[in-house]
């Protein structure tokens, strides 16, 4: 399924409870949060799977938010284990051709309001779609985000007491922080020839990338 073809149905979401989009399951989401994701991929009619992209050209996301829709916490965009020595390789991977740009180029996303103890009464503020071309100024900040967090890693690894990498923040939109939960699962890299970090990482976009999108200043 295109990105386009979801947006009416996402769109026609929002401001619903979740006891009305997610018939029998609005309850399950209290001790699985990840599942609101998945649950709104089945109601937009894809099925589940490992595929890169939720969408044949794009992606989904949802974070929690305020009721006028502004972030409360930062959103996951990919896990960075798998693909580790893209960062750190010499050369490293193009911005054009990194996880990080297939996976945000094309991008909608829903905050989900969270303020009640039921998650029958749960809903999406609203649905936002960020496309990033290149000579935009959102691929300009995304590209710097990238090439920032690739020397950061860097220097981390070959800097650091302990060699490891640590959470790296670029100056506009995406960090790199942990994200992992016990038993750990290090990171190991080809490139250097050892573990790089003794517990999983992953992609996030920082609430300015949230707040700047819901505001037009992309």
């Amino acid at each position: 399924m295109k990105l386009n073809d979801a947006l009416p149905i996402l769109r026609a979401a929002c401001g619903k409870p979740f006891r009305e989009l997610f018939v029998g399951h609005a309850e399950d989401l209290r001790t699985n949060k990840g599942n609101v994701g998945q649950l709104l991929l089945i109601y937009a009619g894809l099925k589940l799977d490992s595929n890169l992209t939720d969408f044949d050209d794009g992606e989904l996301k949802t974070n929690k938010a305020k009721s006028d829709g502004s972030p409360l916490e930062t959103m996951f965009i990919t896990q960075i284990s798998k693909n580790i020595d893209t960062f750190l390789g010499n050369p490293r991977t193009k911005f054009e051709e990194s996880n990080l740009y297939l996976k945000t180029k094309n991008l909608i996303y829903l905050p989900v309001v969270k303020n009640s103890e039921s998650a029958a009464d749960w809903y999406f503020t609203q649905c936002v779609h960020i496309k990033m071309t290149p000579n935009t100024s959102l691929y300009r900040k995304m590209r710097e985000d990238y090439e920032s967090i690739c020397d950061g890693l860097i220097r981390h690894v070959e800097s650091s007491d302990d060699g490891f990498i640590h959470t790296t923040n670029g100056p506009n939109y995406v960090q790199v922080r942990s994200k992992d939960s016990k038993p750990y699962h290090p990171i190991y890299s080809n490139h250097y020839g050892r573990y790089i970090s003794n517990k999983n990482h992953a992609l996030y976009f920082m609430k300015s990338f949230m707040n700047d999108a819901l505001n037009g200043r992309m």
